[in-house]
């Protein structure tokens, strides 16, 4: 280009015919006129996975199911193992006492219900000859599932009542004289109480239960040195220098052994206003302490190993779908109240208890019907709940 000229035009105004001069652009070449459009191939081969990567969401899932299917086979296991157990249970109550307990409505699980539990001690040498022990604890459970309570309700068993066709005597004689049938008729006429169910332990039998699922805690409200009994020496010299048995304040692990001693304490040398009645505290204490282990997670976990065996010292109308029902009830109670009937020593001699003016106060609160009242200070063995 020539210095001086410029590669456009200047227009000076007004308007000029022809085309508008633009620049001319490059022409593409002929190979690349006919090249065919490309294809679309998809986004390409996957990235390769690492080795040994984890695939955790399958890993959940497959986890999940092995633990359903654990958790399927420990429930039918445990209620074989029960039902097991508790259909001999049933066998050995007479239907004499099937025939005295009144029907439950509905569902333990749902429904209020009466439970009389009997304890006899084979090593008081008691027998008689129809074949029956002395019930040397006597208590009754009342659930309210409504209400997440378990309600306690001992009897001493000294207490002077009706025994149904035999006049008064001590209620403890009612199971030495007809069995678990008058035992249930005698509590049921004093208390006015409607007895569902009946459990009858055997507390020789107890101590081996104990032992299976590990022992139990108990509270122990004083210390205690025990009259002489079940001397736990080889030699007679080693048990005449023997005091008695020992317990310490507080909260103690016991084996069978030891929990059966402390049921058995009639007298504590450390507190002479102990009497009988404390006894039966102390039986309630085993009894309850043994039903929160058996509810327990780790003896739950071996149901299906110990189930026949933790029925072999009962004798019961419960049958296995009521005692799961019963453990759930435990399990899910939040409040519990402790009462006891009493009275005061009689003058017919023997050794009676005459029930008390409170006795009724006491069987009311026992069953929900109004406030719980301690027993009247300074009576040691009066009526009342704590």
């Amino acid at each position: 280009m020539a210095q001086g000229e410029k590669p456009y035009r200047v227009y000076r105004g007004g308007r000029v015919k022809g085309r508008v001069p633009t620049v001319a652009r490059p022409e593409r070449s002929p190979a690349r006129r006919e090249r065919p459009p490309a294809r679309f191939k998809g986004p390409g081969p996957r990235a390769p996975k690492t080795k040994g990567a984890a695939n955790w969401p399958r890993r959940i899932g497959i986890g999940v199911a092995i633990f359903f299917v654990l958790v399927l086979v420990w429930a039918i296991g445990s209620y074989l193992a029960l039902r097991s157990g508790a259909n001999a249970a049933n066998k050995r109550l007479p239907r004499s006492a099937k025939a005295a307990l009144v029907p439950q409505s509905g569902l333990m699980l749902t429904h209020p219900s009466v439970i009389l539990l009997l304890g006899t001690d084979h090593s008081s040498k008691i027998r008689v000859r129809n074949g029956f022990d002395r019930s040397d604890s006597i208590m009754l459970l009342r659930t309210d599932p409504g209400k997440g309570r378990l309600n306690y309700l001992s009897i001493p068993r000294d207490l002077r009542v009706n025994v149904p066709g035999h006049g008064y005597d001590k209620i403890n004689s009612a199971f030495q004289i007809g069995g678990g049938s008058l035992a249930i008729r005698t509590v049921r006429g004093f208390t006015d109480l409607e007895v569902n169910h009946v459990v009858i332990v055997d507390f020789d039998a107890f101590t081996k239960v104990i032992d299976k699922v590990g022992g139990v805690e108990i509270n122990v409200p004083g210390p205690i040195l025990s009259n002489k009994f079940d001397c736990p020496y080889a030699t007679q010299a080693r048990c005449d220098r023997w005091q008695g048995w020992r317990f310490a304040k507080g909260m103690q692990h016991m084996d069978g052994r030891r929990a059966r001693v402390y049921s058995r304490i009639r007298e504590n040398k450390l507190n002479p206003r102990e009497s009988d009645v404390t006894r039966t505290e102390r039986q309630q204490a085993v009894i309850q302490a043994l039903l929160s282990k058996l509810t327990s997670v780790g003896v739950m976990a071996k149901l299906p190993f110990i189930g026949d065996d933790v029925m072999k010292p009962l004798t019961t109308d419960l049958s296995a779908g009521q005692l799961m029902q019963l453990a759930l009830v435990k399990k899910r109670s939040s409040n519990e109240l402790h009462c006891r009937l009493g009275g005061t020593p009689s003058g017919f001699g023997g050794g009676y208890l005459q029930p008390d003016e409170e006795a009724r106060r006491t069987i009311a609160a026992f069953l929900g019907r109004s406030a719980p009242q301690p027993p009247l200070p300074g009576s040691a063995y009066g009526s009342g709940c704590l």
